[in-house]
């Protein structure tokens, strides 16, 4: 295998696809004939295939009356929704390691792939405040894992643009706050990251966080969150305005030399 190539272990929904995958052509079934099955389309199964969503109930159990698997692709589901990463995040993932480009604005929290496990610990200690501590802590492991993308020996192009709340924002505490900065500054230095900062005096071109994926072969992807959780938007008219608001934002921001000076600035304010 060569060098470059990433080292990932198989998520939930990743899994999920494949063990569909292979029960399928094992019964020599198409991925239309298993969709007519279960009640849903032929897209819908290559998707589900691929992880490129997440698969409903009602697919996971019909796929085991079709198969005559009893209950295990419904618990094997279930299981993926309640792992490491939320449900709806595990197809970003998956594309977050093929990226050759990620571009992000953050309006509010320090980007994950940035984050300090002290740092997001208090993030979902405050997003999920009845999340058990052992979930939290699986959690906490699998964004951390995110960070493999950036040590490989060709890692993506990452342009990171940063609204000052992201900096200001007190997570955790002082403390908390100082290393995580440190971090942000120390990952601004590999010259494959650009980070630019955007003063809270500039009315920013857009309020609302998102990351663009940019790859070698398909298409690009805009990824937005929102109170239900995330999605992918393909469609080309979509991204197009997604890359020209990405790019307003970063002629509206600083260099990333006075970008990492400001942010050690604000990194001295939390040390004292």
């Amino acid at each position: 295998m060569d060098d470059d190539s990433p080292q990932f272990s198989l998520t939930p929904v990743e899994q999920f696809g494949v063990d569909v995958k292979a029960l399928r052509t094992a019964r020599r079934m198409s991925v239309r004939g298993l969709g007519s099955a279960v009640g849903c389309s032929g897209a819908y199964v290559s998707k589900v295939e691929n992880a490129k969503l997440v698969p409903s109930e009602q697919f996971a159990e019909g796929c085991d009356r079709t198969f005559g698997t009893g209950t295990l692709l419904a618990r094997q589901r279930q299981q993926a929704i309640e792992g490491d990463h939320p449900a709806w995040f595990e197809p970003y993932t998956q594309r977050e390691r093929k990226a050759r480009q990620i571009l992000n604005y953050s309006t509010v929290f320090v980007p994950g792939l940035f984050q300090t496990p002290e740092y997001a610990r208090a993030l979902y200690r405050a997003s999920a405040p009845r999340l058990a501590a052992a979930a939290i802590e699986s959690r906490l492991s699998a964004r951390m894992r995110r960070h493999e993308v950036l040590e490989r020996a060709n890692p993506p192009e990452v342009w990171v643009v940063l609204y000052e709340a992201c900096v200001r924002t007190l997570v955790g505490s002082c403390r908390v706050m100082a290393r995580q900065l440190e971090r942000l500054t120390l990952e601004a230095s590999a010259p494959n990251v650009t980070v630019q900062f955007i003063p809270f005096d500039v009315v920013p071109a857009m309020g609302t966080a998102f990351t663009l994926l940019v790859f070698d072969q398909g298409p690009t992807v805009l990824h937005v969150e929102g109170p239900q959780g995330g999605r992918p938007l393909e469609t080309p008219k979509i991204v197009k305005t997604g890359l020209a608001i990405f790019d307003r934002l970063r002629a509206e921001a600083l260099g990333h030399d006075a970008s990492v000076a400001r942010i050690q600035e604000i990194h001295k304010e939390y040390a004292r």
